[in-house]
């Protein structure tokens, strides 16, 4: 299955491949020390929605991971995440990557000039409930440029046509969280990780993407 990712590794694994990957690429992380993080990344197996904190953990066959990263290059940010297997999963599972991955490109094609945020939370919205899926709604994604979070907040629901209009030169990063049961969340103790309140699973898309005058230019794909 495309994507995979080898069982036994462990969540600071990944954070180490990541910062391997920054320190060669000559970019400086925008994650380490963002209000005390302690990585570059954001390991989010399973029923982690979000900002899960590489550690010990150990990922097994039929889990899935997000990982979620972020750059500095000439004082620029970008902010991207993606949602991967480990090993073989369930059927239920590759749904739940393949929807949530659907919510953003869906999403991306409202990134014009003269759209608005609510014709994009309303693109993401539709194509998860229409799968039976649920949107968080307590994270939102957010505007990116000179700094990792900017205005505008861009919330994964909301009505067609309403909130603020795309003008040319914005960036926005988009960032749909789907659950496969309720969206309630619950926040741990260290302060940092999400989960899903009834310990269901949970995916994660994220791009930086323009507003050019010859539509959406999506930052952070190769």
């Amino acid at each position: 299955m495309r994507g995979q990712r080898s069982p036994g590794q462990t969540t600071a694994d990944l954070d180490a491949v990541a910062r391997d990957v920054l320190d060669r690429r000559g970019a400086r992380s925008n994650f380490l020390g963002y209000h005390g993080f302690p990585a570059v990344a954001c390991i989010s197996p399973n029923e982690v929605i979000v900002h899960g904190i590489p550690g010990s953990r150990v990922l097994d066959d039929g889990d899935i991971v997000s990982i979620d990263c972020g750059a500095i290059i000439d004082g620029w940010h970008a902010d991207a995440a993606i949602t991967v297997p480990v090993g073989s999963i369930d059927a239920e599972a590759q749904r739940l990557i393949e929807v949530t991955r659907a919510s953003l490109e869906a999403a991306i094609t409202h990134v014009v000039e003269g759209q608005t945020l609510g014709d994009i939370g309303s693109a993401v919205e539709s194509l998860v409930k229409d799968n039976g899926f649920a949107v968080v709604r307590e994270y939102v994604g957010h505007g990116i440029g000179t700094a990792m979070h900017e205005d505008p907040d861009v919330p994964n629901h909301g009505r067609a046509g309403r909130g603020m209009r795309l003008r040319d030169g914005i960036v926005l990063a988009i960032e749909p969280m789907v659950t496969e049961g309720r969206a309630t969340t619950r926040l741990l103790d260290d302060g940092w990780t999400v989960v899903t309140a009834d310990g269901k699973r949970a995916a994660h898309f994220e791009h930086s993407i323009a507003v050019t005058p010859d539509g959406p230019e999506i930052l952070t794909l190769l």
